[in-house]
């Protein structure tokens, strides 16, 4: 099971991710699968078609880890 995050990185960035586990205190790199902006746009410091990043931890200032009603709240049903 993937958990969404939000990495706020050091110069006011934040990129949206899936992890497949929270890091340990002793980890120096976390792997983020399909980083996109907070808006969902594609990241232009990436290359087109990267699923996966390896971003150093020394260069996030913090993590916000999503629950999966806030996941639901963004692909919420539609009003009849």
């Amino acid at each position: 099971m993937s958990i969404s995050v939000v990495l706020h990185i050091q110069g006011g960035g934040r990129v949206l991710a899936e992890i497949d586990e929270l890091p340990d205190p002793r980890d120096q790199l976390i792997k983020l699968n399909n980083p996109r902006s907070v808006e969902g746009k594609d990241l232009d410091y990436l290359m087109d078609k990267v699923v996966t990043v390896l971003w150093p931890l020394d260069k996030i200032t913090f993590i916000e880890v999503l629950s999966g009603e806030e996941d639901e709240d963004v692909f919420g049903f539609v009003r009849e």
